[in-house]
């Protein structure tokens, strides 16, 4: 049996002719850059955040990038995040002038460690990115109220969270900011790059608007110094189709992750991913930990199960950040995890028969070392 890490067709499949008909409205009317498709895309996404806010962008990186500088965030700043997240996170930091600084992650979550958040800040800090990875929101009460107390933005990275809640919040809800990708992998993927930027300040709306459209909000007047980082027409179609089936698909997701529990629970060798009690986690990607992960993902590959890692090396660690001068044993449970996780296959689609198949190659492998 065949199963993939993702497969997006089936996903295609299943919604082909909404697709067909909303691109074909596009193609029709033409409004190949921003346009009326893109401007009801962000509407219904910030409703969906429960902001009144949403900004389409080229991708979750310039999500991340544009919500900094719209906050006035540069050269001299310090931005405080996690260290086990994807490049993106920090590029965007670096783009700005500014200077990334690290809190290690909890061990059960995989998230920002509030705890030691307080003794990371100093002077130069000016904000704080925690990234919900995995699907799960980082412990955001914690987060807001150091933030609040020294004058810090808070820029939620949810760019694995679409629809995932803190007590009951949406993901991008409770920061100044929140900052999504939609890379066709995601929970609400498009159909090549594409972000979004949702927020309840309308300042903030403003400025990042003007900094996606080379800081005109007029053609050809320019206020600012900004950036072509639009969404374009087909991906804003595209998202809003998709977007009516994403409250399905999260679900569909965590009972995916459910069985996956359900068969793993008590294996020794495996820890499996904790949702929080504050957390309703979306599970972009279902997490495991294993002592032998390399030999374990070659022993699946072998019967043709495809896995992921996410991510193999702490960003500090990696040969674009080495002049940050941080090296092996400088944040110890990020490096921990990063040695052990291994992503098992997870999509709404994937089936019982499947996922039953994953965990009896995994009991074999773990029975057989």
């Amino acid at each position: 049996m065949k199963v993939p890490f993702l497969d997006l067709k089936a996903q295609y499949e299943s919604i082909h002719d909404g697709i067909t008909d909303a691109i074909q409205q596009v193609l029709d009317s033409s409004a190949f850059a921003g346009g009326p498709f893109v401007d009801r895309f962000e509407k219904e996404f910030a409703s969906f955040c429960h902001c009144q806010y949403g900004i389409g962008v080229g991708s979750g990186t310039e999500a991340l990038w544009l919500a900094l500088l719209a906050h006035g965030i540069g050269c001299g700043d310090e931005v405080i995040t996690v260290p086990s997240t994807f490049i993106a996170t920090i590029e965007a930091i670096s783009f700005c002038g500014a200077k990334p600084v690290f809190v290690d992650i909890d061990e059960q979550t995989y998230n920002m460690n509030p705890d030691l958040l307080e003794n990371t800040i100093t002077p130069q800090t000016k904000a704080i990115i925690p990234v919900h990875l995995f699907g799960q929101m980082a412990d955001m009460d914690l987060i807001m109220e150091i933030a609040k107390a020294r004058g810090l933005v808070v820029i939620e990275d949810a760019c694995q969270a679409h629809g995932a809640q803190y007590k009951g919040r949406r993901a991008g809800s409770i920061g100044d900011a929140g900052c999504f990708s939609f890379y066709p992998g995601k929970n609400l993927g498009a159909y090549g790059e594409a972000g979004a930027v949702v927020t309840n300040n309308l300042n903030l709306d403003r400025n990042t608007r003007m900094l996606r459209d080379h800081g005109q909000a007029k053609k050809y007047y320019h206020a600012m110094i900004g950036w072509n980082a639009r969404m374009d027409g087909l991906q804003g179609a595209v998202l809003g189709v998709k977007l009516k089936h994403l409250n399905s698909w999260n679900e569909a997701r965590r009972e995916n992750a459910k069985l996956y529990n359900e068969l793993l629970a008590d294996l020794d060798g495996t820890v499996v991913p904790r949702e929080a009690d504050y957390a309703k986690h979306v599970y972009h990607i279902y997490a495991i930990r294993v002592q032998n992960r390399d030999g374990l993902i070659k022993a699946l590959l072998e019967k043709d199960i495809h896995c992921g890692i996410h991510y193999p090396l702490p960003l500090y660690l990696q040969e674009a950040y080495h002049f940050m001068g941080l090296g092996k044993g400088s944040f110890p449970v990020a490096e921990k995890c990063a040695e052990e996780l291994v992503s098992l296959p997870m999509f709404p689609e994937l089936s019982k028969e499947q996922i039953e198949y994953v965990v009896t190659k995994i009991k074999h492998f773990l029975g057989n070392q």
